[in-house]
């Protein structure tokens, strides 16, 4: 589902660098209505990181104050996999600035 979005992102870009260089466009080949859009992509995608991060500090003040049985491996783990979930957002964030970038030094 999320390659989909990704797909109709690239088809946009691309038919957007055929038109400033003046190419005409190709006709895509399916209408993607009713399809994911890029944007509601990327803000799921950001909630699920917010989420894996608020669970990983929740677990870790719960160890800290001694509240229930957390244990300390539980707590590491949950931490790594909001932090790798955080710097895979900020690399995407990172190519999206990159793309757009791009796309407005393009020569009309």
């Amino acid at each position: 589902m999320e390659s989909r979005g990704i797909e109709d992102l690239l088809a946009q870009l691309r038919a957007s660098a055929a038109l400033a260089a003046g190419t005409p466009v190709p006709a895509p080949a399916k209408e993607t209505s009713g399809g994911a859009d890029f944007a509601a992509l990327l803000k799921g995608a950001l909630d699920k990181v917010n989420e894996s991060q608020e669970r990983a500090l929740g677990l870790a003040r719960d160890f800290e104050a001694g509240k229930g049985n957390v244990p300390v491996h539980e707590v590491m783990l949950s931490l790594q996999k909001a932090n790798i979930a955080f710097q895979g957002i900020v690399q995407v964030r990172n190519r999206l600035v990159t793309a757009y970038q791009d796309i407005m030094n393009m020569q009309i």
